[in-house]
């Protein structure tokens, strides 16, 4: 067997396919035909698009089935960082890795939660689809230097990092399939050209020269695209609109609007798919195989509340709204077993009106500290945050409303000197973010503690004890700063330690913090060939899975920067390639 479902999960397995009967797989296979082809994808995001990319290339008949009218799925969301060591990019950026260090790495991450064969399948096949990504589509990459491994004092872990981006991209390829790219998470201010790295300094523009000549240079890279008449993409736009300009110079169809219904199950393999385009509903035939490439489940509450910890909500993810895994349980139908249904690519969020706001550099910044419902600190704020959440699921989990939700206490000197989400330095917040509650503001730690609705007396001593910490440098109780991951987001010019700075300018600003996520990271169990598994370990043959919609490569861990992105195109690339093998 090549992956690690539970007893539960195999008994939820069993009961899929002691659920799943000739009749209903026939009744799948009765719906009218809409077409056939070597291989269908599902999915449109960073996974199928690699998927099928590889496919067409290796001559295969290849179609993208997406449930969304815009393609690019959560990866056109993102920053688009891509954690693949020994990669091309980094080996001429100078970047000292070896297979050896990335295997003992990995292993020293993940831990026995997944393969070792699965995880040597990654770290052998990243580089090699990196490479065919960049002789088959526009896209080109970047080395993000000093982004820190999220584990760097782990054996082979390196503290300067083995993360990329998408370099500049015009959108002009992509004609008028431009307008159908699903937006960024956070659009890129109007005239600039930014790239995921530019956000650590862009933070500190107004206190640091190289944050205020980055800024500058983010300017000059619009002007200059401006002048070009070039769209300028960056990160996940430029990552999505490159794979799909692929897909366009490859001849492969994409359909938008057409949600996946079920797989077509015969004979013990998987032989299509069921979906409807156009309001009719019909059955695509794939003579060689079905790649799941559809996401995860993180806006199906049904199944969040199922598999997950209470409370957990739809709202508090930031992955593509269409996710509400669908391929998933198609999968499931068709016998495969499920893993890491309870995990999510975690983060510490704020429940902003609208859509959350996944806090990366605000929690980790000097002058900031996270309470809890007692107005304890209770962790490592800079510490990654799939673990920052990880730990608020611990604590509160026997104690409901302990540790969810938490609160982000900073001071008026943080927000003289720091960008906080797109909010400049100095200014006011919007007047809905404290209609909401989700923010609160007072001049007097009691009166803040009034507002969080902590005891004053523990808050003060918190406080109290944090900044004579700050002041010294070293966080005795948790640990900021320890780590040159903790060090990313920071101040270089606050001393003795970047990450702390002691809170004493009022007012004072608190910040409700919720269990948000960029995704879900459980899903079907697939092998070292991203084949799908059944609880037993056998194969189902016909059926791939890769991106979130497969339990992750990564277990319950986040090894750095792109840990999501990385692993989905690379298992879609596997998963492509094992389909033409076999061909």
């Amino acid at each position: 067997m090549s992956s690690f479902p539970s007893r539960r999960t195999v008994l939820a397995g069993a009961g899929a396919i002691a659920s799943t009967v000739l009749p209903a797989a026939s009744a799948a296979a009765a719906e009218p035909p809409l077409g056939e082809y070597d291989v269908v994808v599902v999915g449109s995001g960073a996974a199928g698009m690699t998927a099928a990319l590889t496919a067409a290339k290796r001559g295969l008949g290849v179609l993208v089935v997406e449930k969304a009218s815009t393609f690019g799925g959560s990866a056109a969301r993102s920053g688009a960082g891509i954690w693949l060591p020994n990669n091309s990019v980094i080996r001429a950026a100078g970047v000292p890795d070896t297979p050896e260090k990335a295997a003992a790495y990995l292993a020293a991450v993940v831990g026995d939660e997944v393969p070792a064969d699965r995880r040597s399948a990654f770290l052998a096949r990243g580089p090699e689809m990196l490479d065919f990504v960049m002789a088959h589509s526009p896209l080109r990459f970047r080395f993000m230097p000093g982004y820190s491994d999220y584990y760097p004092q782990l054996p082979g872990g390196l503290a300067g990092g083995r993360s990329i981006e998408p370099d500049q991209l015009d959108g002009n390829l992509l004609g008028p399939e431009l307008a159908r790219l699903n937006p960024a998470y956070m659009p890129v201010p109007a005239g600039m050209v930014v790239f995921s790295q530019d956000y650590k300094w862009l933070t500190l523009a107004a206190v640091n020269a190289r944050g205020a000549a980055v800024s500058a240079e983010c300017l000059a890279r619009g002007a200059a695209a401006a002048l070009r008449g070039e769209k300028p993409l960056t990160m996940g736009q430029a990552l999505a609109a490159g794979l799909r300009v692929g897909l366009m110079r490859a001849g492969v169809p994409v359909w938008l609007d057409s949600p996946l219904v079920d797989l077509v199950r015969e004979g013990g393999a998987v032989t299509g798919v069921v979906v409807e385009k156009a309001g009719v509903r019909g059955v695509v035939r794939a003579r060689r195989g079905v790649i799941v490439g559809s996401g995860g489940f993180e806006h199906d509450a049904a199944m969040r509340a199922e598999h997950q910890q209470q409370p957990i909500g739809t709202h508090w993810s930031v992955g593509a709204r269409e996710n509400t895994g669908d391929g998933i349980r198609a999968g499931q139908r068709a016998g495969a077993a499920l893993a890491l249904m309870d995990d999510a690519w975690w983060g510490p969020s704020i429940p902003l009106p609208g859509e959350p706001y996944f806090c990366l550099a605000e929690r980790t910044l000097p002058g900031g500290l996270m309470v809890n419902a007692a107005g304890a600190r209770f962790v490592n704020e800079a510490a990654p945050y799939s673990d920052v959440v990880h730990v608020m699921y611990e604590k509160d989990r026997g104690a409901p409303g302990s540790h969810i939700p938490a609160w982000l206490v900073v001071d008026q000197n943080y927000r003289n000197r720091y960008l906080f989400k797109d909010v400049l330095p100095t200014f006011a917040f919007p007047d809905a973010w404290y209609e909401s509650g989700v923010v609160r503001k007072a001049w007097t730690w009691d009166a803040l503690a009034a507002q969080m609705g902590v005891p004053a007396a523990a808050f003060r001593a918190t406080l109290n004890r944090f900044n004579a910490q700050a002041w010294s440098g070293t966080d005795a109780d948790h640990g900021r700063g320890d780590t040159a991951y903790d060090h990313y987001y920071t101040d270089p010019a606050v001393r003795p330690n970047s990450c702390l700075a002691p809170l004493w300018v009022p007012p004072f600003y608190a910040f409700r913090i919720v269990p948000g996520d960029l995704g879900t990271k459980g899903g079907i169990v697939t092998d070292a060939r991203a084949r799908a598994l059944r609880p037993d370990g056998s194969v189902i043959r016909g059926l791939y899975a890769a991106g979130n919609a497969s339990a992750a490569v990564m277990g319950r861990s986040y090894a750095g920067a792109g840990s999501t992105i990385g692993p989905a195109m690379t298992f879609g690339y596997v998963a492509a390639n094992d389909i033409a093998d076999a061909s």
